[in-house]
């Protein structure tokens, strides 16, 4: 009977955990760019209580009788998949359509990764500097900060879809000669996620593959447009009412072993 108290608890914790998770992705459902997770389970250990077996006639038992000892969450897998695009009309706004990640310098010496390209214009002595919302640089295909000359204007900034920056001066175009830098990866899931939109790379994920110099295929790049979540709402809200129903039964499965354990230890002989 302790059996199913236990296996009944690890399904408790991991739809607690589900739930969690489910929240997390309806909470960011109006973050730009926001990628949805899915919790991933495993079962626990089986215990054997009887092997199948066959006798010299090839008659007895042609299946096992086992019981199963619960489940336990091992991975929360980040889904990657292209989330519809907005106009915004800001000509610091971009959206990637493809595999990318822009480069945003976070440290010193530490670069992360974000599909979001909600992007500020900074004002510096004598340059200014495309950033994100935090304030931390947007790098170029050089690794360097992405600049845009002094004094021109927000909306005379032109973004090409490859990411090349140029400007409107006199009626003509200019080249800054700057190319906004975009990465791929050979394994974007295994990217760890550390708040603000952005990602590191691990060594699950591999490092980052330049678009510019590497053999895979390009991204687009949107002026004007922002990438949207990739959150079903509709969705969601049937896996939360799913894991609320399984946390229940298994609630109750609880409550019914308890009872049984009652009524044994009050049989009289």
């Amino acid at each position: 009977m302790m059996r199913s108290l236990w296996t009944a608890a690890s399904g408790m914790g991991a739809q607690q955990l589900n739930v969690d998770t489910i929240s997390n992705n309806i909470s960011n459902v109006d973050t730009s760019a926001y990628k949805k997770e899915r919790l991933e389970f495993k079962s626990l250990l089986y215990q054997t209580m009887e092997r199948a077996s066959l006798d010299d006639a090839d008659t007895g038992k042609p299946v096992n009788l086992q019981v199963g000892l619960g489940v336990k969450p091992i991975a929360t897998s980040r889904i990657f998949s292209q989330g519809n695009v907005e106009r915004t009309e800001v000509n610091t706004d971009l959206a990637i359509a493809g595999e990318g990640f822009f480069m945003v310098r976070t440290g010193e010496d530490e670069v992360s990764y974000t599909r979001d390209g909600s992007f500020k214009i900074s004002l510096g002595d004598g340059e200014n500097n495309l950033v994100t919302s935090e304030g931390y640089y947007v790098l170029n295909s050089d690794g360097e900060p992405v600049s845009i000359p002094e004094n021109v204007p927000v909306k005379d900034i032109i973004i090409s879809d490859n990411g090349s920056i140029k400007y409107m001066q006199n009626g003509e175009e200019q080249d800054t000669g700057a190319t906004i830098g975009i990465v791929q990866f050979a394994n974007p899931q295994g990217l760890e996620a550390i708040g603000g939109n952005l990602y590191t790379t691990t060594s699950a994920s591999g490092g980052p593959i330049l678009e510019a110099d590497g053999d895979v295929s390009r991204s687009k790049i949107s002026q004007g447009f922002l990438e949207l979540s990739n959150v079903n709402i509709a969705e969601e809200m049937v896996n939360l009412i799913v894991a609320q129903r399984a946390y229940e039964l298994n609630s109750k499965s609880i409550t019914t072993s308890d009872e049984m354990l009652q009524l044994a230890n009050n049989l009289k002989k």
